[in-house]
């Protein structure tokens, strides 16, 4: 193996972790990670292949790959955790620029579910 394939296989570990963190932590985004993951992993298929068998990763890798949307299920439970964390995190603090922090970027995050969530078009208009 190449220096350069090390390298992109720990970056890829990383990424794995850093998504697997976001699967907690409301603030950080899982899917952008995991994606980035899947890229650090595409010279290795056999490790990619393994990747793949964690349904947790595969569920994202699959979902953003065949444009196939968020099952309802995943959507309300992400937005769910989010806020709820959020406010959690708001009375705690009780500070006010810390809650409008929070607060965009609880909007931006959760654009960013709904906009994941929905089925995206094939290039044939379908």
């Amino acid at each position: 193996m190449s220096v350069k394939s090390v390298l992109a296989v720990v970056l890829g570990f990383v990424f794995l972790g850093i998504g697997a963190v976001g699967a907690f932590l409301p603030i950080l985004p899982t899917t952008p990670f995991v994606l980035l993951a899947a890229v650090c992993f595409s010279g290795t298929p056999r490790l990619r292949e393994k990747i793949m068998r964690i349904g947790f990763f595969r569920e994202h890798l699959e979902n953003y790959e065949k444009r196939i949307g968020l099952p309802k299920r995943t959507v309300v439970a992400s937005l769910v955790f989010l806020w709820g964390m959020m406010l959690i995190s708001m009375l705690r603090i009780r500070k006010s620029w810390v809650i409008a922090l929070l607060v965009v970027i609880g909007i931006g995050v959760t654009v960013h579910i709904l906009w994941m969530a929905k089925p995206k078009r094939e290039a044939s208009g379908k």
